[in-house]
């Protein structure tokens, strides 16, 4: 059997054996989880937001009104990515760096970028707000998968083949942290440092790296009042329920009162102003009051679903851009998901990160349906060989599929 071409990511359930070329429908599960996702959310913002809105705008389906319209855009850009090759994102990695470079600038200038909660994370582009950040993860990503594809023979030097990227994605990570997000930083360096070990790089650069990472986490904690308190919090929510252990205590509450099957789709208790942020960050934990384990838990498991069709796409992909680009799509998407649970359930500190597709935002389900995009589109391209030949053939013509 003929060894991986360079830059193959090998997956215990990739497809082995020959493949045919030719270019198939997007894949059928990976689309419809999407979708099952994204209706659960419409669902579940307006749950969580009609009481709020009504209060605070005068108009309950006012959150849900704009979700849905994010939405049909999102499905409209998820649409035409898929029929884009997706080798394409390969070429537009170094533009695509310098406009989220320059998007995350302009968002830390007092007069475009638009403060909310003690942080500036918004952009005000005419009648819309756009999170540069959540544009930022997704580019991150791409230029990863470029770069690994391009220097993949020299990922174990450290000097040129792992530093480099470090220094991109350490400016991105800076730029972010001045808004101040620590969450997107801490989800988008996992995911990198996840693609360099898959590509190759020495388990001891990796080490060291990790090592000085959790130094720099440690040290902004440590640095930064709010950050210090959450992290306290954590560690025991019950030295201060009403006060900083808030937020988590009421979704404590909001689970237990859900029980095995939930109080009912709209009867939740815990959005009439008592759990903050029930329509964002804390959809999970309304789920959980109205919805129950059994609600919680299907969610999970699409999302647990959602991951293993995309390590599938990964492994079926035909060029080593593919694999690395959706490695990284759909760890970026579940690590976030992952996070998100672990702070609703009190497993890790209080961070600022959306549920995919679930949670209300607009730059947050357009971001992940863009990448949800690219994997169908790399999921049509999931046959071997080139221009119709099977790989044997295109091997012993020594040609190159990417």
């Amino acid at each position: 059997m003929a060894q991986p071409a360079l830059g193959t990511l090998t997956l215990p359930w990739s497809i082995s054996g020959q493949r045919g070329s030719k270019r198939v429908p997007v894949d059928p599960a990976l689309l419809a989880m999407t979708l099952v996702l994204t209706l659960i959310g419409v669902v579940m913002v307006f749950s969580a937001s009609a009481v709020v809105a009504g209060n605070r705008f005068h108009d309950p389906w006012y959150f849900l009104k704009r979700q849905v319209a994010w939405l049909v855009v999102g499905l409209l850009v998820m649409h035409v990515i898929s029929r884009i090759d997706y080798r394409i994102w390969k070429k537009l990695a170094i533009p695509l760096l310098c406009g989220a470079t320059l998007l995350l600038v302009l968002v830390l200038i007092p007069s475009l970028g638009n403060v909310a909660k003690g942080a500036r994370r918004w952009l005000h582009l005419g009648p819309i707000n756009i999170q540069p950040a959540e544009v930022a993860k997704f580019v991150a990503v791409i230029y990863a998968a470029a770069y690994l594809t391009k220097k993949q023979d020299q990922i174990t030097q450290f000097a040129r083949g792992l530093l480099p990227p470090l220094i991109v994605i350490g400016l991105l990570s800076g730029l972010v942290l001045l808004e101040p997000d620590l969450g997107t930083v801490v989800v988008m360096g996992l995911v990198v440092v996840t693609l360099l070990f898959l590509a190759g790089a020495r388990i001891k650069h990796l080490a060291i790296l990790s090592l000085c990472a959790l130094t720099g986490v440690a040290a902004l904690i440590l640095t930064s009042s709010y950050r210090w308190k959450r992290f306290l919090m954590f560690l025991d929510p019950t030295k201060d329920p009403s006060g900083a252990g808030f937020q988590i205590t009421q979704s404590f509450l909001a689970f237990g009162s859900g029980g095995p099957f939930g109080v009912g789709l709209g009867e939740g208790k815990q959005k009439l102003f008592f759990l903050p942020e029930a329509h964002t960050d804390f959809v999970l934990a309304l789920v959980g009051e109205e919805l129950g384990l059994l609600g919680t838990v299907t969610i999970v498991l699409l999302f647990g679903l959602f991951v293993v069709k995309g390590f599938q796409v990964a492994g079926r992909a035909r060029h080593p851009f593919g694999r690395h680009l959706a490695m990284g799509i759909t760890m970026l998407i579940g690590m976030q998901a992952l996070v998100n649970a672990g702070v609703v359930t009190g497993l890790l500190p209080t961070k600022g990160l959306t549920l995919p597709f679930v949670s209300y935002g607009g730059s947050s389900l357009v971001a992940n349906l863009f990448g949800v995009g690219i994997l169908l589109s790399i999921s049509r391209d999931r046959q071997g060989g080139k221009d119709g030949e099977p790989p044997r053939a295109a091997r012993k013509r020594g040609v190159v599929t990417e």
